[in-house]
């Protein structure tokens, strides 16, 4: 349906989440069948190659099984939501929930997998992937909006600098990405 200035009715332009909104990592479904395929793969080889060799039991297949599902364990990956004022990142048995707007440290750690450990005045404490806060616009939004009040606040003491940072590579992959897909690179 048409309006009379030409624009087209429902189509609304993109921008923050409003009041009372929560923001979830889109890709988490697609790393968990990642995960689980990769385990399948593992479970798959492991029982075709025991059982070429002729050596494949029932607790052997049971051992293999056992394998494949820790590795799946190890590859789950955490599920981070935001809203407004906080930060939640939900792994196999517990939830970690942080208050952004209350926060007094943030660390990056930097090794085989890069973390951002977040900390908040109520002695909470959340480590996530900075690369979820990059594929998901809506879960920064979210951080950096209780960054700003921590930091209007001056609750937050440690780790403005790597926010600082994060915010900038956050801000500069975006760009890129519009520039793409507008073909404008």
């Amino acid at each position: 349906m048409e309006h009379h200035d030409g624009t087209r009715m429902g189509v609304t332009a993109a921008r923050p989440p409003g009041r009372g909104s929560v923001a979830h990592d889109r890709r988490w479904s697609a790393d968990l069948h990642h995960s689980a395929r990769c385990a399948c793969v593992l479970l798959g080889m492991l029982l075709l190659v025991d059982g070429s060799a002729g050596t494949l039991t029932w607790w052997r297949g049971v051992m293999w099984a056992a394998l494949a599902l820790l590795l799946f364990l190890v590859l789950l990956p955490a599920r981070v939501s935001a809203g407004d004022g906080w930060l939640a990142s939900r792994r196999l048995l517990r939830t970690r929930r942080i208050r952004t707007d209350l926060l007094v440290a943030a660390r990056p750690l930097d090794g085989v997998a890069r973390r951002l450990v977040l900390r908040d005045a109520l002695g909470a404490r959340v480590e996530i992937d900075p690369e979820v806060l990059l594929r998901n616009p809506c879960l920064w939004y979210h951080l950096a909006e209780g960054v700003r009040a921590s930091e209007a606040s001056g609750t937050l003491l440690c780790g403005t600098a790597a926010l600082h940072r994060l915010a900038e590579r956050i801000d500069r992959e975006t760009a890129l990405a519009v520039f793409r897909v507008s073909d404008l690179e």
